[in-house]
């Protein structure tokens, strides 16, 4: 049976559309619950966290390399570092702790 690639885009264009257009059209005032404020100021943080963290891990030769990497972008990112000398910089961990292990 031979799917369309349009049809796959089709349908991905109205899942992500919908996703995005309900929530302006179904809610026309400021939400005032703190649980759900809280959720959704939250929601961006943890999505990228979920994507992250394992491809951290598991995209390196080893595991150590990968753990190297991660302590030392967060503790940069927590010292205020640009993400661009983060990113360098767990790049570089990864090289120098594959090329000496």
């Amino acid at each position: 049976m031979k799917h369309s690639v349009w049809a796959y885009i089709l349908v991905m264009f109205a899942v992500t559309y919908l996703i995005r257009v309900l929530p302006l059209t179904l809610i026309r005032k400021q939400i005032r619950n703190r649980t759900i404020r809280s959720f959704l100021y939250y929601v961006p943080y943890v999505t990228l966290a979920v994507m992250t963290f394992p491809a951290i891990i598991d995209e390196t030769p080893t595991v150590f390399s990968g753990a190297a990497a991660l302590l030392v972008g967060a503790a940069l990112a927590f010292f205020g570092q640009d993400l661009m000398v983060v990113s360098l910089s767990c790049c570089a961990v990864v090289f120098a702790s594959e090329l000496f292990l």
